[in-house]
């Protein structure tokens, strides 16, 4: 890959510990899951956005999946590369730098798409929409959409949202980012033309029970999709 300018130099996303700590951390076991049971002879073209060092494009590829896999940090990219080819993977997975809102991927290609941790770091509503739409874009009818995304409940009950702002925070990292309720994420990804696939029902993970002190990890919700229109 010829070396670009890199957008988040300076950034925690390009620094040596975080790409090694993402090239380490092992796929989505339920991303996984979904996505062998959605592969079809002739449907085999996946995204993975904000794809960090390949976690999960690689265990995609894996599966037979030709995975194209997108990410901001060039350093994320750089390390994704070398684990392809390290897994002998280099046929099957793709890589470019570019942002979640503006794919450069054609319209109605992809049989699968990953959203895995990256919309959450949209700073704006439209930001969040506008990468919604294009994953919608980019999506064929019937294709499989996986999401992972921060929850309104990571937050105070009386936290206040960014001026302007219904789901945008910066009280969880100081940098404005999109926690949304359950409501709020179905009826966002429903008015691109998603609906809720059954089988990988939505399901939100170190949610604190009643009473218990938070642990200052995100409450995420993880659930998967299916593109409808």
């Amino acid at each position: 890959m010829i070396r670009p300018k890199d957008p988040l130099a300076g950034s925690a996303w390009s620094t040596p510990g975080t790409v090694a700590g993402f090239a380490e951390s092992p796929p989505n076991a339920n991303l996984v899951a979904f996505a062998n049971r959605d592969l079809r002879i002739g449907h085999t073209r996946a995204l993975d956005i904000g794809c960090g060092a390949g976690r999960n494009s690689l265990p995609l590829a894996h599966l037979g999946w030709q995975v194209v896999g997108l990410d901001l940090s060039w350093p994320m990219l750089c390390a994704a590369r070398q684990r392809t080819i390290d897994s002998q993977l280099a046929d099957r997975v793709r890589l470019a730098l570019a942002p979640m809102d503006a794919l450069p991927v054609r319209s109605a290609s992809c049989d699968f798409v990953v959203a895995h941790g990256i919309w959450n770091l949209a700073c704006s509503a439209a930001q969040f929409r506008a990468s919604v739409r294009e994953a919608a874009r980019v999506a064929r009818t019937g294709a499989g959409l996986f999401v992972f995304t921060f929850s309104r409940n990571t937050l105070p009950a009386d936290a206040e949202p960014v001026p302007g702002e219904s789901f945008v925070f910066t009280q969880f990292s100081g940098e404005p980012q999109c926690f949304l309720t359950k409501s709020q994420l179905v009826s966002e990804l429903e008015a691109a033309g998603f609906t809720s696939e059954s089988s990988v029902p939505l399901a939100e993970h170190n949610l604190p029970r009643p009473g218990q002190l938070t642990t200052g990890a995100p409450v995420i919700y993880e659930a998967a999709f299916r593109r409808v229109t």
